[in-house]
């Protein structure tokens, strides 16, 4: 009789414990519609997705939606611009070569590359990575701040606001900033006004004498490898993500903190439309923007913690600045940037 009754408990622990693990499976792919599902089924179980994501990253995630779909899927890594440039050329050559697009950029692009979509899992995301025109939504939050060599700059030495930069005459020579980053002038200028703006900036420039490098993960490797021991700006994520991989590296917060986001947007052109809606969708799911936080990511979704926790509440202390800047304003705050910092 004894082992009878254990034979059943642990039939019934064995049903229970598929039944949460069945739960919890269920819960992870929230995201994914059957219906929807079954329609990208017949587009050939294929995806093509262009990205400005390392592969480092790209890779592992999509990884997660082969298995949960058995869509298998191209992943074509590349700079934001590029891309873009990219997909305008096929797009004008009636090509339908890619299906989603995740960039930081995609606000800029033009209107008609894009299919107007509104994907179930955008409801779960904070209102400002929702575009009103249904064109893109943010699946990280590209939060913009100072970073620094923990072994070559103090904590109690950092400045308090961007006046302060000013006041080290010892930095000249060791800060970067990446020459792309108009939007972070922008900011300033929102911030501080035209005239305390420019002249907050010519300054810095003045005294800490900034290196105009290319590329934000390179220059937050050089910040964490010691070659940089201040980054005037940088996107906090990058500067995580080489703090995650064990660099000597932090952030600090100032006022204005600049802020747009990694996007995802589906082809106007998308070869496997159903597949694309679907994969839309995953990149806004816990489940997605959750994998993200291992890499320095900042969720979107409020119901996803931060790595580590506490960063959105941290930047919400300070004047947060949503900057989603269109293709005029870029070439004008670009040229701003070259005049300021580059002297052309």
């Amino acid at each position: 009789m004894f082992r009878q009754l254990t034979k059943a408990g642990l039939a019934g622990l064995l049903l229970a414990s598929s039944l949460a693990a069945h739960a919890a499976a269920q819960e992870s792919h929230a995201w994914l519609d059957p219906k929807l599902l079954a329609a990208a089924k017949t587009e050939g179980g294929t995806m093509t997705i262009y990205s400005s994501t390392n592969e480092g990253e790209g890779l592992p995630l999509w990884a997660l939606f082969t298995k949960a779909t058995g869509i298998k899927v191209n992943y074509v890594r590349g700079a934001d611009s590029i891309l873009i440039s990219r997909m305008m050329l096929e797009y004008r050559g009636n090509q339908k070569s890619w299906d989603i697009a995740q960039t930081a950029t995609i606000n800029k692009m033009l209107p008609q590359l894009l299919v107007k979509f509104d994907p179930p899992e955008a409801k779960n995301i904070m209102p400002e990575a929702r575009d009103p025109g249904k064109l893109w939504y943010g699946v990280y939050a590209n939060y913009n701040t100072p970073d620094y060599n923990t072994q070559h700059v103090k904590a109690a030495d950092l400045p308090k606001t961007y006046e302060d930069f000013a006041k080290h005459p010892e930095w000249a020579g060791h800060v970067a900033i990446d020459g792309t980053d108009n939007a972070w002038l922008k900011a300033m200028f929102e911030y501080y006004g035209d005239d305390k703006a420019t002249k907050i900036v010519k300054d810095i420039v003045a005294t800490v004498k900034p290196i105009v490098t290319n590329g934000h993960l390179a220059a937050a490797r050089s910040v964490g490898s010691g070659e940089y021991w201040v980054g005037l700006n940088q996107y906090t994520n990058l500067a995580l993500n080489v703090k995650l991989a064990g660099g000597p590296i932090d952030y600090f917060v100032l006022d204005p903190v600049t802020l747009f986001f990694g996007q995802v947007g589906v082809s106007a052109k998308a070869p496997h439309p159903n597949t694309a809606l679907l994969a839309a969708n995953f990149m806004l799911s816990k489940e997605c923007e959750t994998f993200l936080t291992k890499f320095g990511r900042i969720p979107t979704r409020p119901d996803v913690e931060s790595n580590p926790s506490g960063i959105v509440k941290q930047m919400n202390t300070k004047k947060v600045l949503t900057v989603l800047i269109s293709p005029q304003e870029e070439a004008k705050w670009q040229h701003k940037f070259n005049e300021l910092f580059k002297g052309q």
